[in-house]
């Protein structure tokens, strides 16, 4: 069963597996941990990682990148128009009305949908994690980061279908990191001592996040999150292009902006001037050849200026910091260490600021780039059984106050209610209690637009079908279960009416009795509350009490609907699951899914057989320049003038003929042309081939002779060793041995009298066959065994049977003796009885 993580990135992607008794961050096929965050379309086939990033400058409008955040957003989304004039490639609206990309692939328009490309990429990642790991992989953890909202992680999770993947658990980027930061930690308070607290900061490319954890042995509790999407790597990126484009346009008359080309250039230089300025603080020259226009453009910059550029970013850092205190109401001599990840951590400005918010040195025990894929390893680890995981139980928080609303069933209007306020734990079930006669419908939406990264606050609505009125006319009790998933995604996992029924007295408890062991019930089903709030019953249950309170429609509607559920004196209750109808805010239908899903398979294949058909034509180039470069070095000797000639002219044809008509055709034209050449070029490979193994082949008969040559001399000299074996056996293999050696003569003679441009006399399988042969008929003879020799029965040795047990030294009188000691074991126990036991 495969354990993997991935970290999937705006800008790179990290691929965690567990093997070996821990957790490794494994090479794609360029021996590089990190793979790009890229898909490119081709003719033919789609390009994606490392391979696709080489493909940014030279096919601009159908590589893309970047793409991460258009997850689950709208084509009118104000992200999605303010970020569209920034790209180099094309959005477009698809059917939905959700975002798209819009590529040539195949030599044809298409638009693909976010889930489509990032289902490329994990497709990418996941042969990745197949290579190191040498078996299939499906299970995996994925993260996301903690602002995604659940249309967002829906998004995800969809992709993560189109690429194969069963994704056991979404989790948060900073929820990773503490996993990684603590499942090691041997010195962690006890479960009943006061809590260790960590501040987690997650400066990525796109997003900048912060978590406080609490850590006690065997487990942790994030306590609040904060972010800003707005703040990371690529915001600085920007402001550096910003400031190039516009001093180019003064220097240079140039309009950066108008070609797609030369901005991606620019990006790529400003993100290397970046990095170096945070490991320099002196002027850095940035200069590109042929820019635009066949112009060169220079400038250079220094870490001051860039700050001074970066202000207003700079600025934002403290915000989230002091959102997290103020949330978990902490003093800052109460944190514990400021562990910071990301690759954009790196850059000091940040750094200082964190450092000086929390008046204390930065901590980096975790891989910056690496901690969020292997705490998804170790994730996967804990949910998989084919890993023994110490015992380590995660809480996650909710990041958003969610609520629902719904119209009353007195039709007095809407009611709502706030079901998981923010920083409630992760994953939970709350049940929440209905009165009504007919189907409704709750709709469930984020309460504080503030809160959020963009303006849509619906998350979906639920229709609870199937509802009917009690016998009597009343209103039908219905229980409906929300939940927040391990995902992080708001669902109505499931509803049920509560139907009573009069029994005969004393059968059956009372219907409110009933009711709350049903209850206790259900919420004891619910295996991963128990795991992960083992320690909130109680707020639970109160919760619970508080939500059933609150969900009835008004005091009218409780007073009218009491008398059935009281004063009955004996009734019987019985539970009906009624079906729910979802409608989630940008879902992809299944069918659509489906349909993705079977696209997906089918480039796939186009991307495999396009491989064997580049591998066909290399094949073919690679040979033409071996051979050409052999023809005239070590096969030189074993071809003569006129076919050397020919075959250097067919070469040459095929060199031209590839990059002309040869350049585009199909894969067995390839394998025709390469038969074509061996068949002139394997008869020179072969006679090269033999004359080097040949010598070695003759070397090992002629040894393989000389033993049995010895053995025979052994045998005519009377040697005690081979005194048993038969006159007539040992002439039988002397025959052999000199047939053998007459026959090795011969062929040396011969091979060595022949030229090397013809085939040779004897080839080297021939010579072997024939050491084959020669042991066949002759190692059994000399291999035989003595026959075995019983000791006489009165006869002891020194160190007899002690006790019915064999001696350890027992040795036979006859040191030439080959019994085994399963034998000399056998013949000791049949003569024990016989012998004297003092």
């Amino acid at each position: 069963m495969s354990v993997v993580g991935f970290d999937l990135g705006f800008q790179s992607c990290y691929v965690a597996v567990a093997r070996g008794g821990g957790i490794e961050t494994v090479a794609n096929e360029y021996s590089d941990r990190c793979t790009p965050s890229f898909v490119s379309f081709g003719q033919r086939n789609r390009l994606i990682g490392a391979a696709a990033k080489s493909q940014v400058v030279t096919n601009c409008q159908n590589t893309v990148q970047g793409f991460k955040r258009f997850h689950g957003r709208g084509f009118a989304d104000p992200y999605v128009q303010s970020a569209k004039s920034n790209l180099v490639y094309n959005l477009a609206q698809m059917s939905s009305g959700a975002t798209g990309i819009k590529v040539m692939y195949m030599e044809e328009e298409r638009v693909f949908s976010i889930e489509q490309v990032t289902g490329m990429l994990l497709t990418k990642l996941k042969e990745t994690a197949e290579s190191a790991l040498k078996k299939p992989v499906a299970d995996c953890v994925i993260s996301v980061p903690s602002f995604f909202t659940d249309a967002e992680r829906r998004s995800v999770m969809d992709a993560a279908q189109i690429a194969g993947l069963n994704c056991l658990r979404l989790m948060n980027d900073t929820t990773a990191v503490t996993l990684a930061y603590g499942i090691y930690k041997q010195d962690l308070p006890a479960p009943e001592e006061k809590p260790r607290i960590v501040v987690f900061v997650d400066v990525g490319h796109s997003g900048y996040q912060v978590s406080v954890c609490a850590f006690n042995k065997g487990k942790l509790k994030i306590l609040a999150t904060a972010f800003d999407p707005e703040l990371g790597g690529k915001d600085f990126d920007d402001i550096l292009v910003k400031h190039f484009c516009e001093e180019f346009s003064k220097k240079y008359k140039l309009d950066v902006r108008s070609k797609p080309r030369a901005l991606v250039r620019l990006y790529q230089e400003c993100e290397k001037l970046k990095k170096l300025m945070s490991a320099n603080s002196s002027d850095l020259p940035l200069g590109i050849e042929c820019f635009m226009n066949d112009i060169d453009v220079s400038s250079k910059l220094n870490r001051g200026q860039f700050e001074e550029m970066c202000a207003g970013l700079l600025a934002k850092v403290e915000g989230p910091l002091c959102s997290v205190m103020e949330q978990t109401k902490m003093k800052k001599e109460d944190i514990y260490a400021v562990e910071i990840v990301g690759g954009a951590s790196r850059i000091p400005a940040i750094k200082e600021r964190i450092a000086k918010f929390f008046g204390k040195e930065l901590s980096t025990t975790l891989n910056a780039d690496e901690a969020v894929a292997r705490g998804c390893a170790l994730q996967c680890a804990i949910l998989s059984p084919a890993f023994k995981v110490r015992e380590f139980s995660i809480t996650d928080v909710v990041p958003y106050s969610i609520s629902l609303k719904w119209n009353s069933a007195a039709d007095d209007g809407l009611n709502d209610c706030e079901v998981f306020p923010k920083n409630h734990a992760a994953p939970f079930s709350k049940v929440l209690t209905f009165y009504r006669k007919e189907p409704f419908t709750l709709d469930a939406y984020y309460n504080n637009l503030k809160e959020l990264p963009y303006p849509n606050s619906s998350i979906g609505q639920f229709l609870i079908q199937n509802v009917v009125p009690q016998e009597s006319g009343e209103c039908a009790k219905v229980k409906v279960k929300v939940r927040v998933n391990v995902h992080g995604v708001f669902s109505v996992s499931n509803a049920s009416l509560v139907e009573t029924v009069k029994t005969p007295e004393g059968e059956e408890p009372m219907e409110t009795d009933q009711t709350v062991k049903e209850e206790e019930n259900k919420m004891q089903v619910d295996q991963e509350d128990q795991k992960h709030q083992a320690g909130d019953k109680e707020e639970k249950k109160s919760e619970t009490e508080e939500m059933e309170e609150k969900s009835g429609d008004g005091k009218q509607e409780k007073k009218n609907d009491q008398p059935p559920q009281a004063k009955k004196p004996k009734v019987k209750t019985k539970t009906v699951e009624l079906p729910v109808q979802n409608n989630l805010h940008w879902q992809l239908p299944t069918d659509v899914l489906n349909m993705f899903v079977e696209n997906e398979g089918k480039m796939i294949m186009q991307d495999k057989l396009e491989k064997e058909r580049n591998d066909a034509k290399n094949n073919v180039e690679e040979y033409v320049y071996e051979m050409r470069d052999k023809l005239h070095g070590i096969l030189e000797k074993f071809v003569n003038e006129a076919d050397r000639d020919a075959f250097s002219l067919k070469l040459e044809d095929t060199e031209t003929w590839l990059y002309e008509e040869g350049e585009d055709q199909q894969k067995q034209v390839y394998i025709d042309k390469l038969a074509e050449l061996k068949k002139m070029g394997q008869p020179v490979l072969d006679r090269y081939m033999e004359s080097e193994i040949r010598p070695k082949a003759f070397e090992e008969l002629g040894r393989q002779i000389q033993v049995y040559m010895k053995f025979i001399e052994a045998y005519k000299t009377k040697d005690e060793q081979y005194s048993h074996l038969d006159e007539l056996e040992v002439t039988r293999v002397e025959k052999q041995v000199n047939d053998a050696m007459a026959w090795m003569n011969n062929k040396m003679n011969q091979q060595n009298s022949q030229d090397l441009t013809l085939d040779p006399v004897v080839k080297v399988q021939e010579i072997q066959a024939k050491a084959k042969e020669l042991y066949s008929a002759c190692n059994p003879v000399v291999s035989k065994p003595k026959p075995k020799v019983e000791l006489p029965k009165d006869e002891k040795t020194e160190n007899g049977p002690v006790n019915g047990h064999q001696g350890t030294e027992n040795q036979s009188p006859n040191p030439d003796k080959t019994t085994s000691a399963g034998m000399e074991q056998e013949t000791a126990e049949t003569k024990l009885p016989e012998m004297d036991i003092d």
